[in-house]
């Protein structure tokens, strides 16, 4: 049986037509076109799963200073707030963010990660995928399953849209990882395939237009960081298509849209550390705003003109 497909209404089709997750169906794909059986396919997965596993465990016993030194061990401080008793994000949240941070500690390090779907990105997944198991006690064979489901928008993200920075911007590698998170999220967590792609284009659409502005020309920050905040965007669209709130732009259309807008971006927001984060000058400050009349009571938000001023200079 063909259980090959070019978009995500096929996709859905075929997951309709069969009564079959996006995963079961992703994985029949990969038997069927790469004349495998599937337990030599399964056994992939799993073994991209053990490595995904040890990348974002092993900053938290030994932190990794990265090859450009802007980052290294911020994974095991994350977790040692939580551990005091500080943390304000939930176990879930919490967890995820840590592990994501620290797969991109390996991955500066020139340590070996699975790149989902890029090296940039590769802390998402896994940091989504570890925190749920550790949480809800799920089995590898089910974190296996949802892994297939990972790849199923992965792969349509590659095939009608990119996943490359310097083509799209962040929001094609954080942005497609995140929604391949929240789309594996859905299923594990026992949402159907209308679910696991309603969740995968909310992600997209909170992410449309970031820039990919690496400091340094380095695969370090603000790339850590963004994984972090990709894991809880897609932790929140996961949980919007599990309560029953539906997307109303399909994800081929949202694909197309972040491509389009990805092909808009200035070639300097693309990969290069042209507009990085740390090395864009700050605006102008506007000018002063005019007195307040009389009997008025001043505003008490920052005035533009204090933004720019060094922290020390507020006290």
């Amino acid at each position: 049986m063909n259980m090959d497909f070019k978009s995500a209404k096929e996709l859905l089709a075929l997951c309709a037509e069969n009564a079959l997750p996006i995963s079961e169906v992703m994985r029949r794909r990969e038997c069927l076109l790469g004349e495998v059986e599937r337990d030599a396919v399964d056994r992939r997965m799993a073994k991209a799963w053990d490595i995904m596993r040890a990348s974002a465990t092993q900053p938290l016993e030994t932190p990794i200073k990265s090859m450009g030194g802007l980052i290294g061990g911020e994974a095991k401080t994350l977790q040692a707030h939580a551990a005091e008793g500080k943390g304000i994000c939930g176990d879930v949240l919490q967890k995820a963010m840590t592990y994501a941070m620290a797969v991109l500690e390996v991955n500066a390090s020139m340590g070996l990660i699975v790149a989902a779907p890029t090296a940039g990105s590769a802390g998402v997944v896994p940091g989504m995928m570890l925190a749920l198991q550790e949480c809800y006690r799920i089995s590898d064979q089910r974190i296996v399953d949802a892994l297939f489901n990972a790849g199923a928008v992965g792969y349509l993200a590659m095939r009608n849209a990119t996943v490359a920075g310097a083509v799209g911007g962040c929001q094609a590698e954080v942005g497609i990882a995140s929604a391949m998170a929240a789309s594996a999220a859905v299923e594990l967590m026992g949402g159907n395939p209308q679910q696991c792609l309603d969740a995968a284009s909310t992600v997209l659409m909170n992410m449309l237009g970031l820039v990919c502005d690496p400091v340094g020309g380095l695969v370090e920050y603000p790339c850590q960081n963004r994984n972090a905040a990709g894991v809880a965007n897609a932790l929140v669209a996961a949980e919007m298509a599990l309560s029953g709130i539906r997307q109303l732009i399909p994800f081929d259309q949202m694909l197309d849209a972040m491509y389009a807008v990805g092909k808009r971006l200035p070639a300097e927001l693309r990969q290069t550390p042209l507009a990085a984060s740390g090395t864009a000058p700050a605006p102008p400050a506007p000018p002063p705003r005019p007195p307040a009349p009389s009997g008025c009571r001043p505003h008490h938000g920052l005035h533009a003109r204090y933004r720019h001023l060094p922290l020390a200079d507020w006290q």
